[in-house]
């Protein structure tokens, strides 16, 4: 069922995320950057709500004509800091459960992802606590609903020695002092949530907390739009003394409301409390077996540090040099946090195909892909092809369709990512003739499955990072293909285009184009970007 549920998810995820493609580019689709945004919309709250804390007044006569004054007086800047942070305050409810969604179809919970998983359905209980208990502050009829509501919610919890619900009969149990404490717990939770966001994201490498600039832009520039347009408005001031009997709900917050009053509150604890207990087993429903850790050969390790820098999951640590060699550090290797994605191998500087004095082992290598197996792998694929225009596919297992791959003069390599590749095997490939022209085959731009295999990919090749690849490489020759998993016939008329493009250049030539030459200075790898 699960797989079930996962397979529609990703059709479904596939077709929003093509369109987001078509119409924006890779790069600044929001579809890849919803942790991201889920970020900028709480800073874009907690800077509006800092704005409005400066003329709000914590009692409950003054509350309403405060909040009044900020929505119609001062409209200009107050009226628009409400509903920004209203607004922010929705969106941020939307992109969080997208980006949960998003994770769990593409299966990007389970194994050692289970603690961003795990943390992220705890986190869902301070986001929405945060939101709800800032409707109470406005004091209107909404406010007085909700809480209402939430006092009678809470007193089937045997918790508290008086009822809470008996503090809101009238007009004269609510007092200051009361509306004070829950004033203090809307700024308390946020704070809450904040360190929570903080908690999720330790076990990942370079977390990108920041959505490109262009999102962060087109974002607020609609939420402000919208603000100006549509502004949020307070729905006429509580009456204690009055029983409400219509009100506007914000359904992104108060989903449950209209249920708690349907039900019994045990029943609606249990929806909610099972299904967070639910979410929150799902990494173990069924247990994933995950691939061997990476290993650490300390005799080919020189302690360099780029499989530490590299590391999307801050698996790899350095560590003080152990075996008496010449070298301060080692690099060592936490299997808990690894996902065997092979991007520290990738970026190993003896992982190279050209080693013929000693054994091909690398200083950092996988134990189901070894460099000496890719190597071997390579050579066997491309050994019964021939022709001007044979090409060798490195491609990543979570891109796009291979099977389309599998055509006369193609011969494929497959990768836990395109990051786990050295950029010497595309030299060794061109350099030694085995291969016309080499083809590098990943996840769509900025939606690498391993967070940044595309990206040190792409840095690698531009010889931003190193291991970069060698300047007498032709890079007319090397074509890097960012797919999706439903861009497969589209991949397979990539292929057909590069072989042509081969085939008009004519045979490899023998050990490279000369570092410096103008022709090479001419050339460029042809990339082609695909949702």
């Amino acid at each position: 069922m699960i797989e079930a549920l996962q397979h529609a998810g990703r059709r479904a995820f596939a077709l929003v995320e093509n369109t987001f493609d078509a119409a924006f580019g890779p790069r600044i689709n929001p579809f890849y950057h919803l942790g991201a945004l889920g970020f900028f919309f709480f800073w874009i709250v907690a800077v509006s709500g800092i704005y409005l804390f400066i003329f709000f007044e914590t009692s409950i006569d003054g509350a309403y004509g405060s909040v009044e004054y900020l929505t119609h007086t001062q409209w200009y800047l107050g009226g628009v800091a409400r509903s920004l942070h209203r607004y922010a305050s929705d969106a941020m409810v939307i992109v969080v459960l997208l980006h949960l969604a998003r994770e769990f179809v593409l299966d990007r919970y389970r194994g050692v992802r289970w603690y961003a998983w795990l943390t992220g359905v705890m986190l869902l209980w301070f986001l929405y606590a945060s939101g709800i208990s800032g409707y109470w502050l406005v004091w209107d009829r909404l406010a007085q609903y909700i809480a209402v509501v939430t006092a009678e919610w809470f007193d089937w919890l045997p918790l508290f020695g008086e009822s809470i619900a008996r503090n809101f009969l009238d007009s004269a149990t609510v007092s200051d002092r009361f509306f004070s404490l829950m004033f203090f717990m809307h700024l308390g939770i946020p704070l809450f949530l904040l360190l929570g966001m903080w908690i999720h994201i330790q076990r990942i490498s370079r977390a990108r907390t920041n959505p490109p600039r262009a999102i962060m832009l087109g974002t607020l520039a609609a939420l402000t739009l919208l603000s100006l347009v549509y502004p949020a408005l307070s729905q006429g001031p509580a009456d204690l003394d009055t029983v409400v009997s219509v009100v506007r709900p914000d359904w992104f917050y108060l989903t449950l409301y209209p249920l708690i009053e349907a039900w019994s509150p045990g029943a609606i604890w249990a929806v909610a409390g099972g299904g967070s207990l639910l979410l929150m087993l799902l990494p173990w429903l069924p247990r994933r077996r995950e691939a061997a850790a990476a290993v650490v050969s300390l005799p080919n390790c020189n302690g360099c540090g780029r499989c530490f820098a590299d590391c999307p999951y801050s698996a790899v640590i350095m560590q003080p040099r152990t075996d008496g060699l010449p070298y301060a550090s080692q690099a060592a290797v936490d299997p808990d946090l690894c996902t065997a994605c092979g991007i520290c191998a990738g970026a190993c500087p003896t992982a190279t195909p050209f080693r013929r004095t000693t054994e091909l082992v690398a200083g950092i290598d996988m134990p189901l892909l070894p460099v000496r197996a890719m190597r071997q792998r390579t050579l066997d694929v491309m050994a019964p092809l021939s022709g001007p225009d044979r090409v060798l596919v490195y491609a990543c297992r979570g891109g796009s369709d291979l099977g389309a791959l599998e055509t006369a003069g193609v011969g494929v390599v497959t990768l836990p990512c395109v990051g786990a590749l050295p950029p010497s095997f595309i030299d060794f490939a061109l350099s030694r003739r085995h291969a016309d022209g080499v083809m590098l085959v990943g996840c769509a731009a900025g939606d690498c499955y391993q967070r940044l295999g595309v990206d040190w990919t792409e840095q690698r090749l531009a010889g931003q990072r190193d291991p970069y690849l060698r300047g007498r490489v032709p890079r007319n020759r090397v074509a890097t293909v960012w797919a999706g998993p439903r861009d497969g016939a589209e991949l397979a008329r990539r292929v057909a285009a590069f072989r042509a493009q081969l085939r008009d250049m004519g045979p490899t030539p023998q050990g490279g184009t000369p570092s410096g030459s103008t022709a090479q200075s001419e050339m460029r790898n042809v990339t082609y970007r695909m949702g």
